[in-house]
């Protein structure tokens, strides 16, 4: 039976825990406290009793149902108490992000007609800006207002967004990757001028029990609260509605509830659960807040001064002084923020402020707001500390934190001499070094083709009549180079950065991968070239032995050899082979010669993107992990002589970063426009996965962004979905593979037994995944993917 989503990714951080207590490794210092808390062991106890004593429905009238509705409504005084409201102010709703689609729709569903308009700002958080896009479909007029350097929206320019039809003003109390406040209470003031009453919301989620916050000093109408920011669990929320604001209309429609104001019967244990978090956070705020700021600025002068003169490259984002007391924003110049956060995730858990990838960096909406330079956003992290925050685990983050951004600044000689760290042999993971791993780091198709179009146009003074297949002849997996009647060289080039944590097995992945390309020609490789990019001040010269020797074993295997190479001084590890290999030039194959009726077969099973990410993330059963190595380091040498000698092989290539969809496509496109154009039938439930790959599709954190573009680039190139293939296998037909096996068009009459060939030679999940069709016009799909 298959397991859900939410059951896969507990079992796996099972694993997770396991594997690190089994090693005698101690948890990461948690330093993300404004992604989510842990619940406070008072409130775990709070929860208990109810979950065990006051179990009963709060709407009932016997003994059960009325000791449930005094604890609801005991949670719900102390809610009020912790921001100076009233208990009949206070609905609990399901997060906070429910609380705001409850007050905006609400409020433009009660007034829409009359007053039409909303104003926020850019660095609001996303549930706000969301809900205004929805809005906005039906007609609504959002103002989106400026911030500052610092992260501030101006009272001003607040007041001056005002018009006849403004409904409702929403600002966030303090922002979340910042720890900016906001003017609410001036912000107010000038709503207040207004003849017309404007409802003012504050999401304040971030700010609870870190600082004071009360309703009646801000004048908010309405007010957000999450529990999981306050040391309650995740899935309760609460909405302050001042007793004066109409009754909105109900979001959910059901029963009476909530006092009618929230249909659905109660979740009364995470209520009180977030009531106990209230009156805690209330009782120790001080003594709270105090701390927070004395280890927030303490780890943030501890990295300054173990930079020492590289500390002129780290910058603070944000105001210095007003701001959230547990919340530092700090740029590194330059710095990839994954690349840091990746090589010290074993140590420290904190959260990056930009995305690079290989053709842009892509800045959260709040550094874009602040106009923070692309050279800084780039190297952003937010350190945020808790109330469990201890001097000693400061220390040691600050210590780690300098250590890795020392060595990942670009050079300025500073630094050239600097020694790697030592790392005990079996210790290093390599794919703590790279922000992205194997073929899943190739430029976006998109952007490739864009740049191929260019080159072809460009054409060049050198045309000979010897290439037979190559960049601007076609879009092969390698170039062909007649020499003779008999002979022709084929060579090829890959490397790309680690994908598995092992130097060795890094190295016998990547020599797997290089030497695949030639297999895909039906071609011998004859000797390979290294190619290496190498981080000398990250990583010891001994992980660069391991993994030469495991590209060297591989290709020791596959009967090929080394004759040499070239490395650079790179920022990360990346590792690979230019291949030589020999062909009769009249039967290498060629990816685009397919023929009406031939069948599909892929030698070895998909998912490699979706594993490798999921292993990276510690949420990889070890089980798992061995098939996925096994998968990476089989050489498709078994699967090229099996086909070859079928003697059906009319069209071959081999499925890597593009997916097997990207691959499929380019099978079909013929190699002029006088060719006949072709169509595949791909059968998604007969296409082999690796264990476990299609339940880890479900998890968004498990997908690999090279195949989400795989999967937009197939939409553009013309595949279509059945209605009943679920999203999962969709993910999974453009997962961007490694070191993926050999996808062939081969003639029907003798694919059955090609596959009892492939399985006999031990490549047991071989398998017929579709067919080849004549195209029927240009407007049916290239590939048309059926469950």
């Amino acid at each position: 039976a298959r397991c859900t989503s939410a059951q896969f990714r507990r079992t796996q951080f099972g694993h997770r825990v396991a594997q690190r207590a089994m090693a005698g490794q101690s948890p990461p210092i948690y330093l993300d406290y404004n992604g989510t808390t842990p619940i406070a062991k008072e409130v775990c106890e709070a929860m208990s009793t109810m979950m065990y004593t006051h179990w009963g429905n709060p709407s009932s009238s016997h003994y059960y149902g009325v000791q449930a509705k005094r604890a609801l409504e005991t949670a719900r005084r102390q809610v009020a108490a912790l921001i100076g409201a009233e208990a009949g102010e206070i609905i609990f709703m399901s997060n906070g992000t429910e609380t705001i689609n409850h007050t905006l729709k609400g409020l433009y569903e009660l007034e829409g007609t009359s007053r039409d308009h909303i104003i926020t700002q850019a660095s609001e958080h996303v549930a706000v800006l969301e809900t205004c896009k929805a809005l906005e479909r039906h007609g609504c007029k959002v103002t989106l207002l400026p911030v500052d350097g610092q992260g501030f929206v101006s009272p001003d320019a607040v007041e001056a967004a005002i018009t006849p039809r403004t409904l409702c003003i929403s600002i966030m109390h303090s922002n979340n990757e910042t720890g900016t406040l906001q003017p609410i209470a001036e912000i107010v003031k000038r709503a207040r001028k207004q003849s017309n009453h404007i409802y003012v919301h504050c999401d304040a989620s971030q700010s609870m029990g870190k600082l004071p916050v009360n309703v009646g000093d801000l004048g908010v109408d309405m007010l957000t609260m999450a529990g999981h920011k306050l040391y309650a669990p995740k899935g309760i929320g609460a909405l302050y509605v001042r007793q004066t604001v109409p009754e909105l209309p109900q979001y959910l429609s059901g029963g009476g509830q909530e006092g009618g104001r929230r249909a659905s019967t109660e979740n009364v244990v995470h209520s009180v659960a977030l009531g106990k978090a209230c009156e805690i956070a209330l009782r120790d705020l001080a003594k709270s807040q105090t701390h927070m700021q004395n280890m927030r600025d303490r780890l943030e002068q501890q990295i300054r001064d173990n930079l020492g003169e590289q500390g002129e490259f780290m910058r603070l984002n944000g105001p210095r002084d007003s701001r959230l007391p547990n919340t530092l924003n700090v740029s590194f110049h330059r710095v990839e923020a994954n690349t840091l956060l990746s090589e010290i995730q074993d140590e420290v858990a904190a959260s990056a402020g930009a995305a690079c990838h290989s053709d842009s960096v892509e800045v959260s909406h709040v550094l874009e707001a602040m106009g923070v330079p692309v050279d800084w956003a780039m190297g952003t992290c937010r350190f945020t500390v808790g109330r469990e925050t201890t001097e000693a685990e400061i220390d040691k983050a600050a210590k780690i934190i300098s250590a890795a951004v020392s060595r990942l600044l670009p050079s300025t000689g500073a630094t050239d001499n600097q020694a790697p760290p030592e790392m005990a042999e079996g210790t290093v993971k390599l794919t703590r070094f790279t922000h992205g791993m194997g073929c899943a780091c190739k430029l976006r198709p998109q952007l490739l083709e864009q740049v191929l179009a260019k080159v072809r146009a460009a054409g060049g003074s050198l045309i000979d009549p010897n290439v037979i297949a190559g960049l601007g002849a076609s879009n092969e997996d390698a170039c062909v180079y007649k020499l003779s009647d008999d002979l022709a060289v084929v060579g090829t080039l890959d490397f790309f950065t680690p994908i598995v944590d092992d130097p060795a097995s890094f190295g016998a992945v990547a020599a797997a991968n290089a030497l695949s390309d030639v297999y895909a020609m039906g071609a011998k490789p004859i000797f390979a070239l290294n190619i290496v990019g190498f981080p000398s001040n990250r990583l010891s010269p001994d992980v660069l032995a391991q993994i030469l020797r495991g590209g060297q074993d591989k290709c020791m295997e596959a009967g090929v050899p080394i004759l040499g190479g070239h490395t650079v001084e790179d920022l990360e590890p990346k590792y690979g082979l230019a291949v030589i290999g020999v062909v009769h030039p009249d039967k290498f194959w060629r990816n685009n010669t397919v023929r009406a009726g031939d069948k599909l077969v892929l030698t070895k099973p998909i998912g490699t993107g979706v594993l490798s990410t999921a292993m990276k993330r510690g949420a990889l059963a070890p089980a798992s992990c061995d098939a996925l190595v096994a998968n990476f380091v089989g050489l498709n040498k078994i699967g090229a002589e099996c086909a070859e000698k079928s003697g059906g092989v009319h069209a071959a290539t081999d499925v890597t970063g593009f997916g097997l969809l990207g691959h499929l496509c380019e099978m079909m496109t013929p190699a002029n426009a006088t060719e006949a154009a072709f169509s595949a039938v791909l059968r998604a439930t007969a296409v082999p996965l690796l264990p476990e790959a299609r339940e880890l599709a479900l998890d968004d954190q498990c997908v690999p962004g090279g195949t989400l573009d795989n999967l937009k680039m197939a939409d553009a190139a013309g595949v279509s979905f059945a209605a009943d293939v679920p999203r999962e296998l969709r993910v999974m037909m453009a997962d961007a593979q490694t070191s993926g096996g050999l996808l062939l068009s081969i003639d029907p009459g003798v694919a059955d037994a090609l596959i009892v060939s492939l399985h006999s030679a031990g490549l047991t999940t071989s398998a017929i995944i579709g067919e080849v069709r004549s195209r029927e016009n240009s407007t049916s799909p290239v590939v048309l993917v059926e469950r």
